[in-house]
């Protein structure tokens, strides 16, 4: 396997990718007043926006990643962010709402199938028996971003207006081309796999039920997430310039919540998520309940964010469980499921303040959001029960159901 002159400078290329990534996906949610009055539209409607990036990211994942899989991975890699930053220069460069929800939508088609690839890529670089911790560096993109991108973002779209913040993303894409170009070796592609065995994953009960699940239940979390700027500004009484501050605090708690979720799961991933889901409901109730006061509104933020780190990571890793061979859609697939919920939540959340119940009511809708998902995962565990290894006889199923027992 060819090695990178620079192993640091090839994974920080990696990081690079997801930090813009992660930026330009939440970035939008800080700056929706600004984007609002830039295209002439309502709150609401500029919310779009928001679900138009998300469709993209849920049609381009399983695509991307099922035709790429064979495809030499550092060109794909290439690809991949060129588009990215044109989907943001155009976003950047949009005229008018319409023109610019479209663009949002090319920008979200190559995030779910990146991280796909950084992720196999991360895997061929690392020694061996580091191949966890290597996707698991590369996943830092999006924490970090949280931290610094998004914040730092949304205070230079508020400086110099909200299409500055797409410019920043379009030049860190490019970076991250000029970076993977310069750093990362030439790795070819799987020639075994097949547009249909990739696909043939979506097959699985399980793989459909955990990809439900995260489509549905974090649906809530972006519910709220997607009108925290307004909520800021109408409900905790606070001007335009403390909204990066929520944000930093939404992702100094992501980060948290990255390093905890890793430890729950290797204590156990259905209780994990199963944590992770009740846990993301109440948070949700509760920032409904206190949005109007500053110090707990920043509080339960913080929970709800840490909350959701657990629930995204161990919904990851129970994909990657049920997933078989096909690691690489179960990688976009997870991204492509999250974003579905990004679609949904900042489209329900639209809807309850279009009719006027304020802007608390989408956090109410995360919370029916998470029990819808809770349900979900309710039957994916019933039908992990029936159809574990322990039902059948023998000792060979008490070994298996104990080491099930530990994985999940």
């Amino acid at each position: 396997m060819p090695q990178p002159r620079h192993a640091s400078l090839a994974t920080f290329a990696l990081i690079l990718g997801g930090i813009a990534i992660g930026t330009t996906e939440f970035v939008t949610m800080g700056l929706l007043p600004d984007i609002a009055y830039g295209v002439d539209v309502s709150i609401p409607t500029a919310g779009h926006a928001i679900s138009a990036y998300a469709a993209g990211v849920v049609v381009g994942a399983p695509l991307i990643a099922a035709l790429g899989a064979t495809l030499p991975r550092k060109g794909l890699l290439v690809g991949l962010m060129v588009a990215f930053a044109v989907g943001n220069a155009l976003s950047a460069l949009a005229p008018g709402y319409e023109t610019l929800v479209g663009a949002r939508f090319l920008a979200g088609l190559p995030h779910g199938a990146y991280f796909g690839v950084a992720a196999l890529v991360a895997v061929d670089l690392a020694p061996p028996g580091r191949a966890g911790r290597a996707v698991g560096t590369v996943m830092l993109g999006i924490p970090v971003a949280n931290v610094l991108g998004v914040p730092g973002a949304t205070w230079l779209g508020q400086t110099l207006g909200w299409r500055s913040a797409y410019w920043l993303v379009a030049v860190l894409g490019l970076l991250t081309v000029a970076l993977v170009l310069a750093q990362v070796p030439h790795l070819p592609g799987d020639r075994s796999k097949t547009v249909r065995s990739e696909l043939g994953a979506l097959t699985n009960l399980q793989v459909l039920l955990t990809l439900a699940v995260g489509a549905v239940g974090f649906g809530g979390m972006f519910a709220m997430y997607s009108y925290i700027a307004p909520t800021v500004t109408d409900v905790t009484g606070l001007p335009a310039s403390a909204v990066p501050l929520f944000l930093l605090v939404f992702g100094v708690a992501g980060f948290v919540g990255n390093l905890l979720a890793g430890r729950m799961g290797d204590w156990s991933v259905l209780r994990s998520v199963v944590i992770g889901m009740v846990g993301l409901g109440i948070s949700l109730g509760l920032f409904a309940l206190v949005a109007q006061w500053v110090v707990p509104a920043l509080l339960v933020l913080a929970l709800t964010s840490v909350l959701a780190s657990v629930l995204v990571i161990n919904l990851q890793l129970r994909l990657m469980q049920v997933a078989g061979k096909a690691q690489t859609l179960a990688a976009a697939g997870n991204h492509a499921a999250l974003n579905l919920a990004n679609a949904l939540g900042a489209w329900l959340g639209g809807v309850v303040i279009a009719r006027g119940y304020g802007y608390t009511a989408p956090s109410w809708v995360g919370v029916g959001l998470s029990v819808l998902g809770l349900a979900v995962l309710g039957v994916s565990l019933l039908v992990h029960e029936r159809t574990a290894p322990w039902r059948r006889p023998g000792r060979r199923a008490a070994a298996e159901r104990a080491e099930s027992l530990r994985a999940g």
